[in-house]
């Protein structure tokens, strides 16, 4: 049995010959393990005692009010090390330990998904290294803090923008040079295959348990379903369950930055080769990939699953944005509405249905994948607040 490489024309594998033997390793392990009883059985036990699975199916009754029609949140900050991450970090360690694999190496840029592979690293006992830029490390300093607490080393990554884009690179040579001891653990529906597929498989989860939980609360599905997107893990994640369903309008929403040229991949990038696979990215004429930027550091990459280019050429989702303010803005209302602190990622979709609250009606329902909790982003906020607004 084999994978499916391509998501139409995006996904593929754009690698160093070098690489090749381990990614035929690693989705062959993929396709034993994962339909194995053992490792399934495993597996969803570590999810329900360790990670806190099922989360809740939130609905925001003070948000409903105000806007005139029910929204739901999916409370992924609910989980143990605080955002949906720790559902791919456990997949991914676990199938290492089935491998065998004596190191595990990570990128990340908001830090959740180098804690959670930390906190799993050290559940399960495999030494936890991760790349982060030096930009990402100073403005999420906790989470730095949180993943060495978990016995992780953290390599500060001082090239080009210093952030996530960067993170990746140093992560990928790193492997290129210790390919048969080290596992790669990326956190995103990035990469070569058959990451992205890997990745989305952990993560259908989300979608799985709200489309029940939907369907016992209402009776019905609802009418969108909102996610932010970066790399686009949590999106594909409450997506996957629904993309059979032509009545649910998916909706996926970017980082806008503060100017008309940061981030929105998919709004304003171009098909490119971007970190082993084929998708929107944001590219000069010669194909030099632009930096991105956004005050969310898990949302500042100039690239994106190939799954959501798929998704976006067969306008099966839509894809929007928000701006850096909108975000800050967003996360302060649910604050004071729902007394719910949600990552500036997560922010980003709440954002987004302030904005286009018009489109929706008093018989819509509205699912926010709440992807992550913001205690990790409130040192930025405090900047934010001084650098958008000049003070509290």
């Amino acid at each position: 049995m084999k994978l499916n490489t391509k998501f139409g024309e995006f996904g593929g594998v754009y690698i160093p010959e070098m690489m090749v033997a381990a990614m035929e390793t690693l989705e062959n392990s993929f396709i034993k393990y994962i339909n194995c009883f053992k490792f399934k059985k495993e597996l969803n036990q570590l999810l329900n005692v360790f990670a806190g699975r099922p989360t809740g199916l939130y609905l925001a009754k003070n948000i409903s009010l105000d806007l005139g029609f029910k929204v739901y949140l999916k409370r992924e900050d609910m989980l143990h090390t605080g955002a949906h991450k720790i559902n791919n970090a456990l997949g991914q360690v676990l199938l290492a330990k089935y491998m065998g694999k004596k190191e595990i190496i990570a990128e990340t840029g908001a830090g959740q998904h180098g804690v959670a592979v930390a906190a799993a690293g050290a559940f399960l006992g495999i030494p936890v290294k991760v790349f982060m830029g030096e930009k990402d490390i100073e403005r999420q300093k906790l989470n730095v803090y949180r993943m060495k607490l978990f016995g992780a080393e953290v390599v500060s990554v001082n090239s080009g923008s210093k952030t996530l884009k960067d993170a990746v690179n140093e992560a990928l040579r790193y492997f290129i040079t210790n390919v048969k001891t080290c596992y790669y653990l990326i956190g995103s529906v990035v990469g070569p295959h058959p990451y992205p597929l890997i990745v989305q498989k952990f993560q259908e989860i989300i979608g799985k348990e709200t489309k029940e939980q939907i369907l016992a609360i209402e009776g019905k599905l609802p009418s969108a379903i909102i996610a932010c997107v970066g790399g686009g893990s949590n999106a594909i994640g409450i997506f996957n369950e629904f993309l059979d369903d032509k009545n649910v309008n998916l909706i996926g929403v970017e980082a806008g930055g503060k100017v008309k040229k940061h981030g929105k991949t998919l709004s304003n990038g171009s098909i490119g080769i971007f970190h082993g696979s084929k998708s929107y990215v944001l590219q000069d004429k010669d194909g030099q990939i632009k930096e991105a930027y956004s005050i969310s550091a898990g949302l500042d990459y100039p690239g994106v699953g190939p799954i959501h280019s798929f998704l976006k050429n067969l306008k099966r989702a839509v894809y929007g944005n928000a701006t850096d303010e909108e975000a800050v803005d967003a996360l302060k209302y649910l604050c004071k509405t729902e007394g719910i602190l949600p990552a500036l990622e997560s922010s980003h979709a709440i954002a987004y249905l302030l904005k286009n609250k018009n489109n929706f009606n008093n018989n819509d329902i509205v699912v926010i994948n709440l992807s992550g909790r913001g205690d990790k982003d409130v040192n930025q906020l405090i900047y934010a607040d001084s650098d958008l607004y000049g003070g509290c």
